[in-house]
């Protein structure tokens, strides 16, 4: 009877065991189904997305994306891209009309004195220095280049109110000759967000970014950064839903906090450029 008693215990331990062990093995793979359903970033597959398959996927997503500064040749690009910094295109666009128009290249914005500038620049962010820095330039495009824009990035960026980014904006609209990636504010935050670079010092970002991505590809890149930011990867409240990035990024649906850039001194304008 004991040997009886103890069996049946045996019995029932291991059919316990065997019910158990279903149990988990089948909460196990209800749980991987639903974390592999899971928006993407509670589970990132990758520290970073891969550059080159990223932007072929930015350029089936913005095929249309350019340099948003209005222009006409390289002058009018020097000009427009000096006056953007800390404003946005859409405001330049709407002052350079009346400039160009009073001022169309640079021989006749050389002869002026800023103050008579400055009523076409008036509202723009620090529209005085930015109309010395064009009428600066201006005398130095006269004087030492024929009043021509200059093709080289060392010459570029001796002139007044231009810096490494102006002239690669110029090199890489105008020539397709840029020596390093643009870095405004959208390359930053999407750059960081796609994890090409942890930096947050915009030369250090150039850096990574042109170690990332091939040379031919520099000018583009900016771009296409710059529209998705404009359009998608917001500062704040990026539609990860909407993005087509959103499979290999490795900061989606976690994107908010990411590449967000402290709040503006605006005290402090014009190291030589923003």
């Amino acid at each position: 009877m004991k040997r009886d008693a103890k069996s049946s215990a045996v019995k029932r331990d291991a059919a316990t065991v065997a019910v158990t062990k279903r149990t988990t093995q089948g909460g196990a793979a209800k749980r991987g189904a639903a974390k592999a359903s899971a928006p993407r970033g509670s589970a990132r597959r990758a520290k970073m997305a891969p550059p080159v398959e990223t932007l072929d996927k930015l350029r089936t997503i913005h095929p249309d994306a350019h340099c948003e500064l209005d222009h006409d040749g390289p002058f009018q690009l020097l000009v427009a891209t000096v006056l953007s910094a800390q404003t946005t295109d859409v405001n330049v666009n709407k002052a350079t009309p009346g400039l160009f128009a009073r001022f169309p290249d640079a021989e006749s914005l050389a002869r002026v004195d800023p103050k008579e500038v400055e009523p076409l620049v008036s509202t723009l962010g620090f529209f005085r220095q930015k109309a010395k820095s064009l009428v600066g330039l201006s005398k130095m495009l006269v004087e030492d280049f024929g009043g021509k824009v200059p093709r080289r990035l060392d010459d570029l960026v001796k002139l007044p109110g231009v810096g490494r980014k102006t002239a690669n904006v110029v090199l890489g609209v105008i020539w397709n000759t840029p020596e390093g990636v643009v870095v405004d504010t959208h390359v930053q935050r999407i750059s960081q967000r796609l994890g090409w670079t942890k930096n947050t010092d915009a030369a250090k970002i150039e850096q990574d970014l042109m170690r990332l991505i091939p040379r031919e590809q520099w000018d583009p890149t900016s771009h296409l950064l710059i529209f998705h930011g404009r359009r998608i990867c917001f500062a704040r409240k990026p539609n990860c839903e909407g993005c087509g990035l959103s499979e290999v990024c490795p900061s989606a649906f976690e994107a908010e906090n990411v590449g967000r850039k402290p709040k503006r001194d605006r005290t402090a304008y014009l190291q030589r450029e923003d």
